[in-house]
């Protein structure tokens, strides 16, 4: 049986980029960065060092060659905080592209971009 989600993996263009925008921008530390000599790295952030999820942020193009037809798209992610309005005020002053704040039935949301124009939602929790 699955308990938890443990890891979300993010097939970017620039790998150096995203860690930049994670950990700099949405605030986010790296945890791990892991290199097997043949080309593949992976860096793995998150909100936090004991968060129970993380993100993977693996070279779109070298995992396209390793798995022909892999769907590589953004995944659909949505992020909680409790403090919406103070995140989207911090984003913001650091020019990251973010969508309006929109009431929804579960709570307030805003989307937001990373440098390579995927985008995720926040949701107040």
């Amino acid at each position: 049986m699955i308990s938890k989600v443990g890891q979300i993996m993010l097939y970017v263009n620039n790998q150096d980029e995203a860690v930049k925008f994670w950990t700099g921008k949405v605030g986010f530390s790296m945890i791990s960065e892991e290199n097997n000599g043949q080309g593949m790295r992976w860096i793995e952030v998150a909100p936090t060092k004991g968060a129970e999820t993380s993100i993977i942020l693996h070279n779109k193009e070298f995992v396209a060659k390793m798995s022909p037809g892999m769907n590589l798209g953004t995944p659909s992610l949505m992020f909680f905080t409790e403090n919406l309005d103070g995140l989207y005020s911090d984003l913001s002053n650091k020019n990251v592209k973010v969508g309006e704040i929109v009431n929804m039935p579960s709570g307030r949301v805003f989307n937001f971009a990373d440098d390579e124009d995927n985008y995720f939602a926040v949701m107040e929790k």
